[in-house]
């Protein structure tokens, strides 16, 4: 058994020694003056405020104007989303009806719509595609007026972006305020880089959310009014990055006047999560680009 011990010593001693000898001919030769690998360059970006970090430590890798208030357009649809699955005893198949005030506001606002019809019944379930892949500001509509709170519309809208402020406030997003279910601000809805991110990497630990943002394509089979079903035009996700970069699992576009061109973006390689947020881009293409970017810097940095 000793001699088995130190058998191992041994080849560990001569191991060891090999390393220190390779090393040393490899600075005899001046080899080692190449640049390490962490010396990674950090990106520039044209989108005006950008932030990244390690999902699963939550340490930043990358930041640009990360803390900037910011109109943040349809990314607000992520805090959408995380209240309605944050309800308690949620039933994601219960049905809800669309109605007419919903088509109304898609008119009065030219807003992305999910082309939901008037009358017909469509689940919690199918609701949050329409939300999240075409983003929907019809389908955003009928899940605040379906989860607040109150005896009229009104009421059980501002009951919902309530909820969307107070859970903000829980997780820590001590820069982000909402005055609308989906975007379309009535001048103070805003966040930041950074809080968007971390709003991302919470509610990506559901399951169903998890599912929906990463899902390039969706055909949603809605209850008629006369009780037939109908197979509604597919809903086409609007984060191109799905189909552009290699590993992406979501998270959520925005644009509009005043936010320009946003995206929250997440990506999982060998095992590695990197997620973040680009505002105020200045196309849908460049968004892309700068996200890009962001995501092979993430992946460089944390190796």
């Amino acid at each position: 058994m000793i001699t088995a011990i130190t058998g191992i010593k041994g080849s560990r001693f001569r191991r060891a020694a090999a390393v220190t000898v390779t090393a040393g001919a490899v600075l005899a030769t001046g080899a080692l003056t190449a640049a390490p690998a962490q010396a990674v360059t950090t990106p520039s970006i044209v989108a005006k405020g950008g932030f990244v970090m390690n999902n699963a430590t939550g340490k930043t890798l990358y930041t640009k104007a990360a803390d900037t208030k910011r109109s943040t357009g349809s990314t607000t649809k992520i805090m959408t989303a995380k209240v309605v699955l944050s309800q308690a005893n949620l039933n994601l198949d219960a049905k809800v009806t669309i109605q007419k005030a919903y088509s109304d506001y898609i008119v009065a606002n030219t807003a992305s719509s999910a082309h939901l019809i008037v009358g017909d019944k469509v689940t919690v379930r199918q609701l949050l595609y329409g939300l999240m892949l075409p983003s929907g500001c019809d389908a955003a509509y009928a899940l605040a007026d379906k989860f607040g709170s109150g005896s009229t519309r009104a009421a059980r809208v501002k009951s919902f972006i309530g909820k969307m402020n107070s859970t903000a406030k829980t997780l820590g997003l001590t820069n982000t305020k909402f005055d609308s279910f989906d975007g379309i601000g009535n001048g103070s809805n805003y966040s930041t880089p950074r809080d968007l991110t971390k709003l991302a990497s919470n509610v990506m630990k559901n399951a169903t959310f998890k599912t929906v943002v990463k899902t390039k394509s969706y055909k949603a089979k809605t209850i008629t009014k006369t009780g037939s079903t109908r197979t509604m035009a597919a809903w086409t996700n609007t984060n191109t990055l799905l189909s552009s970069y290699s590993g992406t699992i979501g998270v959520k576009t925005g644009s509009g006047p005043e936010a320009k061109y946003c995206l929250v973006f997440a990506a999982t390689r060998n095992g590695k999560t990197v997620i973040g947020t680009v505002l105020a881009s200045t196309s849908v293409a460049q968004r892309s680009a700068d996200a890009t970017k962001l995501l092979n810097y993430g992946f460089a940095k944390i190796g």
